[in-house]
């Protein structure tokens, strides 16, 4: 580990055994298909069987006349909500409208996998059986699967009056209103972002490289699939149980959707199996709440792992075209791309997230940027880890491995030439604000991986770098002094990465309590303040503020309690580690646990709180190393050692931090060299299980070693940066780069799989 100013902690920096441990390994923890209300009923979806289809009828009088059928909804049911483009709030991440109908299908279905129409039944079974008895007419449409195909001018149109949208900070698309005429289209959005003068940056440059790059449609991997149960009371008020990254989110789209008040909605989110991104957003929830209020039961909605791949959304599939130049020193001198991201049947593809990430961690004077987002005949495409800044640092740190050894310079060396300091522009007009990248690089460069030599036949190292922006949000506690002087905490977001843990320890941190004496918890939308999403790599930052903050509100509280009790202005009390000393006497002591058990008697509960929406957010970066072996008879790629360098701007809990690298690395390896949706003419996705979706397992891969670099962040009383998406930015182009040196041929395709390698060679 290597640290720059760290203060010295008791807590921070610890590895305390997690609070919800041994309710997750003994089966205690509640996920969302654990959920028995009395006399739930079972919900199953019907869902069409083609991509691209026109629905001429749904007749579902044969289902809703089967015994133990209680509700049936089609499209029909749902509110009407607006999809027009001049009718959506700038900066929308989703059209509400087009977001309604990508849950159930109206006129058109839009994938294979589209829900046509639910039912909710006294037994799974009864469901299903019901399920076969609702007829529906199609009419078969060409679909239209790629987004280079989407947008030719002779390309079917997925989305009827679509209309491109090229607002640079609306994300949503829309389509036509009443009264309003122009050229429907495939393309969703696009935007630019310019900085310097790119012309003169070329005409400066010794070297300039273009390039094409391609990556594929990646599953999140998440084990647990989507699940919710709703229930609508005879006082008009819906409560749903679900298993969410964004339990707030849930209540204000559900409400939006079904045209509810938020205050109606309440959301009670589960312990949850996994997420990544691709639940930060409703998919089934506002299906399990209309069928509740349609047969007034609670209804349960849980979605098969078939149904999770055709339905719920993979990364995005992105096409980049590089041009970047550079000085026979090796400074880049101009960069230019071109992003076109698939963002599936509605809009909002990640592309922003690219165009944010990709050039970020260098400084280059002169830039452009263009991104383009692309609706197919394929399920809405979802957040997956660092959203979109895997697929341009994939072209990014393949061009900068090209230029060094054209250059004859050490990979490493030219990023450390071109690195990004605080004060930097970026291409997006964003100052680059408090960073470690240098110390990263350096690290990397001083690890025992990179000084080790790689020899052999067939085998090849490569380096990258990979920047995320992190994110902050709204957050909220309330903790609670209890009699016995422990405090319950409870906060508002959702523990993914055991961050009620890190939460407890920085509010055991500020108060001075042993973090044991914290039992954190988190509550449903109705118990606690809005907090945002828990994604972006925001929630330790947010949640750490929020924790600090209302240690401190506590601590105020502790104070004027023991001044009341010694009968003294506040001023002369100090606290110190729990300890209240009486500065007129000081061997008049009161610990927390002391008032806490005569609270009630000197002025009633203590209740520290907070709510906060904190600034001071800082990016993250991450260099990693891959060396691999590829067999040249077969075509497979055997990654022989890993490792993950990162700032992690202060590391709370290093173990969670480590595994939080580790994890990002493993889903970026399987990313590179295994994973891919493979669909056919027909829009069929054809590996649609884990048994032919290829993802990496605990046989597939070393150890994965982790250098820590704790650069802390100045914006935040710990000194926090977001770990757990910089991580997932730099696998798929350091995998690319040690195949490239393995192979002596580049790849600009991903995955890099058996076959592709073969072809590969075969082209040499």
């Amino acid at each position: 580990m290597t640290t720059v100013d760290r203060p010295p902690y008791r807590i921070v920096g610890t590895r305390p055994i997690r609070h919800d441990g041994i309710d997750k390994v003994t089966g205690r923890a509640k996920y969302a298909n654990d959920v028995q209300i009395p006399g739930h009923l079972h919900a199953r979806f019907l869902r069409s069987p083609h991509a691209h289809a026109r629905i001429l009828s749904i007749d579902t009088s044969r289902a809703e006349a089967l015994p133990g059928v209680f509700a049936v909804v089609t499209g029909k049911d749902f509110p009407e909500v607006s999809a027009v483009l001049r009718e959506q709030t700038e900066g929308a991440m989703a059209n509400m409208g087009l977001l309604s109908r990508h849950i159930m299908a109206r006129d058109k279905a839009w994938f294979r996998g589209h829900a046509v129409a639910a039912v909710a039944a006294d037994s799974p079974h009864r469901a299903e059986e019901a399920l076969k008895l609702i007829e529906v007419r199609y009419e078969l449409l060409p679909p239209v699967l790629d987004a280079l195909e989407a947008m030719k001018p002779d390309a079917p149109i997925v989305i009827d009056g679509l209309v491109t949208n090229t607002s640079r900070t609306t994300r949503a698309g829309g389509i036509l209103g009443p009264g309003e005429d122009g050229p429907q289209s495939n393309v969703a959005t696009t935007f630019v972002m310019e900085l310097g003068d790119l012309a003169n940056g070329f005409e400066e440059a010794d070297i300039i490289l273009e390039r094409d790059y391609h990556t594929t449609a990646a599953h999140q991997g998440y084990i647990e699939p989507q699940a919710a149960t709703a229930f609508w009371s005879t006082d008009h008020q819906l409560t749903i149980w679900t298993s969410t990254q964004g339990p707030f989110a849930v209540r204000d789209n559900t409400a939006a959707i079904l045209k509810l008040s938020p205050g109606q909605v309440k959301v009670v989110p589960a312990e949850i199996g996994g997420g990544f991104g691709a639940k930060l957003n409703i998919t089934i929830e506002p299906v399990a709440a209309l069928l509740a209020m349609k047969c007034g039961r609670p209804v349960k909605l849980a979605v098969s792992r078939l149904e999770v791949f055709e339905a719920m959304g993979p990364a995005s599939p992105a096409y980049v075209h590089l041009r970047m130049g550079i000085t026979n020193e090796g400074r880049i001198t101009a960069a230019d791309t071109r992003l076109i991201f698939e963002a599936g049947a509605i809009p909002g593809s990640p592309v922003p997230g690219a165009a944010n990430c990709m050039f970020s961690p260098y400084n280059i004077a002169n830039g452009r940027i263009e991104g383009i987002d692309v609706v197919v005949n394929k399920p809405k495409t979802l957040s997956y880890r660092a959203p979109g800044a895997p697929s341009g640092a994939y072209a990014v740190e393949q061009m900068l491995d090209e230029f060094a050894a054209m250059l004859g310079k050490d990979p490493i060396e030219l990023r450390l030439l071109n690195a990004a300091h605080e004060g930097d522009r970026r291409i997006n007009g964003v100052a680059c604000g408090s960073m470690g990248f240098q110390e990263t690089l350096e690290a990397a460069a001083a690890t025992d991986h990179y000084r080790s030599p790689i020899e052999g036949p067939w085998r090849g190292r490569g380096v990258a770098a990979g920047f995320w922006g992190n994110a902050t949000g709204p957050a909220s506690v309330i903790a609670g002094l209890l009699p016995d002087g422990r405090v319950s905490y409870i906060e508002g977001s959702v523990d993914i990465g055991g961050t009620r843990t890190t939460a407890a320890m920085m509010f055991a941190e500020a108060v001075g309590m042993p973090v044991t004496d914290v039992r954190p918890s988190v509550a449903d939308t109705d118990s606690i303040g809005f907090t945002s999403n828990t994604g972006g790599s925001s929630v330790t930052f947010k949640q750490g503020w929020a924790a600090y903050e209302a240690a401190q509100d506590l601590k105020r509280q502790l104070i004027e309690r023991a001044a009341k009790t010694w009968d003294v202005p506040v001023d002369r009390v100090r606290y110190e580690a729990g300890v209240c000393t009486n500065l007129d006497d000081e061997a008049k002591t009161l610990t927390t646990n002391q008032i806490a058990a005569r609270m009630n008697g000197t002025g009633g509960p203590i209740i520290g709180h907070a709510t906060v929406v904190p600034r001071g957010v800082a990016g993250g970066f991450a260099v990693h190393i891959a060396d691999v072996e590829v067999d040249p008879a077969t075509g497979k790629v055997t990654l022989t050692r890993y490792s993950c360098v990162q700032d992690v701007g202060t590391a709370i809990h290093p173990g969670y931090v480590e595994g939080q690298m580790q994890g990002g690395a493993a889903q970026g390896i399987g990313w590179a060299i295994n994973e891919e949706y493979v669909y056919n003419a027909e829009g069929r996705m054809e590996n649609s299980s884990f048994l032919d979706y290829r993802m990496p397992t605990a046989l597939d891969l070393p150890p994965i070693e982790t250098h820590l670099v704790e650069v802390p962040n100045p914006g935040h009383p710990f000194g926090v940066r977001g770990v757990g998406e910089a991580a997932f930015v730099p696998p798929l182009p350091a995998m690319a780069n040690a195949v490239a040196h393995a192979l002596g041929t580049r790849m600009y395709d991903l995955p890099m799989s058996p076959r592709r390698v073969l072809e590969a060679l075969a082209r040499q």
